[in-house]
């Protein structure tokens, strides 16, 4: 059975929000990054859209380091 809580490339938590019952109505990381679509492209055609990749995975560590950086509005 699929772990939607787990990364799909690794195994590793995705730190998904919606896959999470405890923040499920909060917005998922994911929401505020761009994927590269090679990224997903490289999942297996089964697994595509069935849990969320972990940040490391999706590579966008950097984007969402910067977004943590700026100030708050």
């Amino acid at each position: 059975m699929l772990d939607t809580q787990c990364c799909l490339a690794c195994g590793a938590a995705n730190h998904c929000a919606l896959a999470d019952p405890r923040s499920a109505t909060q917005a998922c990381w994911c929401y505020g990054v761009t994927l590269d679509p090679a990224v997903l492209e490289a999942l297996p055609v089964a697994l595509r859209d069935k849990a969320c990749l972990c940040p490391r995975c999706a590579a966008v560590q950097d984007q969402l380091e910067a977004a943590r950086q700026r100030p708050a509005r």
